[in-house]
């Protein structure tokens, strides 16, 4: 029996924007939203739907280098992305750390700025005991009496320009908003899923339930990860407020990772 136009829709957004999740593709074929689930199950049951699917899939891939392995290869190269290739969270010196005898340390430059100013407001040059050749990125010395040999946190964003393999990949894009940086990245998790699909992991209920339950579990540890570091930002950020030391920018970077799954549940019922 040929397929109706809307059965057809169904398959190209199956295959495509929809990532293989039937309610999605139901919904974007025109189905209606209170009943996508169940219609997006029923038809992929049907098996001149998987005829087509399975014709459409040949077809794609014919005449390309697209094979299943290097498919496999590039969602488990994103499924295991170490995100600090793309934005860490850094503790360098603070000015006390290798500074002459501990004292504030300065680049030349700054200090030359600081020198004009004091002129120009005719108050005394500010003091240069501990040197220059302050390195922002350097270390903290352990010996520190200033910070005890924490240094100072911050987060670093790295040149996306720069970006290789599966962090390129992940990578999102960065947001300006009202209070600062964010930078958006792809979800390991929906990767990993995928790997499982494609290898055909996961396939009794059981074992669906256990990997959305491992999923869940590992979202809401990378969730207080991310509550953990940014707790320790604001705490570095009032170890800033010396009045020795250079005042802190009032900046923030939040790391968003991308929830791609936000539907694919629906398309395993």
């Amino acid at each position: 029996m040929a397929l109706t136009e809307k059965q057809k829709r169904f398959v190209e957004k199956y295959l495509g924007e929809a990532a293989l999740n039937a309610k999605q593709a139901a919904i974007l074929a025109g189905y209606s939203q209170k009943t996508a689930g169940q219609v997006g199950y029923q038809l992929l049951q049907k098996t001149s739907i998987q005829k087509e699917i399975a014709r459409r899939r040949k077809e794609l891939s014919s005449g390309s280098e697209i094979t299943p392995e290097k498919v496999l290869a590039l969602w488990w190269a994103r499924a295991n992305v170490d995100v600090n290739e793309v934005v860490e969270y850094r503790r360098d010196n603070c000015r006390y750390c290798w500074g002459d005898g501990h004292a504030y340390q300065w680049t030349p430059g700054e200090y030359e700025q600081a020198k004009r100013e004091a002129d120009d407001a005719g108050e005394k040059a500010p003091d240069c005991h501990g040197g220059f050749g302050f390195i922002a990125t350097r270390g903290p010395n352990p010996e520190c009496p200033e910070c005890a040999g924490d240094g100072r946190g911050k987060v670093h964003v790295h040149d996306t320009r720069r970006l290789k393999g599966a962090a390129r990949q992940m990578y999102r894009g960065v947001h300006q908003g009202k209070y600062g940086l964010k930078a958006l990245i792809g979800d390991p998790d929906r990767a990993l899923e995928q790997v499982t699909k494609i290898l055909g992991l996961y396939s009794s209920e059981d074992e669906k339930a256990v990997l959305r339950q491992k999923l869940k579990h590992d979202a809401e540890r990378h969730s207080m990860d991310l509550e953990a570091k940014r707790l320790e930002i604001i705490k570095s950020a009032k170890d800033l407020e010396n009045p020795d030391d250079e005042p802190p920018t009032p900046t923030m970077i939040v790391v968003e990772v991308k929830d791609a799954r936000k539907h694919d549940s629906d398309a395993e019922s």
